[in-house]
């Protein structure tokens, strides 16, 4: 395994483990502490992240057998780039309720976007 890979399973896993975390937390921490519109907001983020570090697993997996491809890199962390920027983004604005940090949040969709067209463009080269 090379380490591009390596790198790519040990970030998705860390994120994975870091989604099941804060899922935790806002269901038993936050739920008492957060509006039920912050608490919303937080699921999404939740929801967002892990669904990407999966992705992430996803994309190191394929790496794996197309090691080659820095498309499959690149897509990995973009994906990872938008967990920081889209959850992160609703994480400390459903926290702090500075709404002002919901312009961040597209960026991190974005990023989502590039990840998911990189990830489709590497498959389709290899």
């Amino acid at each position: 395994m090379n380490d591009s890979t390596r790198y790519l399973l040990i970030s998705g896993s860390l994120f994975a483990a870091l989604a099941v975390m804060l899922g935790a937390f806002g269901a038993h921490g936050l739920k008492k502490v957060l509006t039920e519109e912050m608490l919303v907001v937080y699921h999404t983020a939740v929801d967002y992240h892990f669904i990407h570090a999966l992705g992430i697993l996803l994309v190191g997996l394929l790496h794996h057998h197309y090691p080659e491809s820095r498309l499959m890199l690149w897509a990995g962390i973009t994906l990872g780039i938008g967990i920081l920027l889209f959850s992160g983004s609703l994480y400390v604005m459903s926290i702090t309720e500075i709404k002002k940090l919901g312009m961040v949040t597209p960026l991190g969709g974005l990023a989502f976007i590039i990840g998911w067209l990189l990830f489709a463009t590497g498959v389709y080269k290899a």
